[in-house]
């Protein structure tokens, strides 16, 4: 599985598993069902320690995305596309709100941060 994990980020690497994991699944690019490697296997495979990869799947367990069968290993579970997009919009407002307090709070007003936000979508 490729994913791309970096110490120099200020990121935990727990935390890039959970986030690239969870990017590959609601685009769809991991589908429902899917068996993902073992912790162990994804461990070796990227270089780091089984509680490291251990914490990013329980993550995805706790949001619903991923499951666990006993003795079979983790799979990806069956989100609907409605739910795929909430899951979605809950994450980017959580990321994005604390950027646009502190844009106000430095004297930015909405329509400048509208502007900018117009802005980043066209070159998308």
């Amino acid at each position: 599985m490729l994913l791309n994990l970096s110490d120099l980020s200020d990121e935990p690497l727990q935390s890039q598993i959970s986030r690239q994991l969870r990017a590959k699944i609601l685009s769809g690019e991991i589908k429902a069902e899917t068996m993902l490697p073992s912790i162990r296997q994804l461990a070796r495979e990227q270089k780091v320690s089984v509680i490291t990869v251990q914490r990013g799947y329980e993550h995805l367990e706790r949001e619903g995305l991923i499951h666990s069968r006993r003795g079979k290993g983790f799979f990806v579970s069956e989100i609907h596309k409605e739910a795929k997009k909430e899951m979605a919009v809950q994450r980017l407002t959580e990321m994005v709100k604390p950027q646009i307090k502190l844009a106000k709070e430095e004297g930015m007003t909405k329509e400048e941060i509208r502007k900018i936000f117009d802005e980043l979508l066209k070159n998308f």
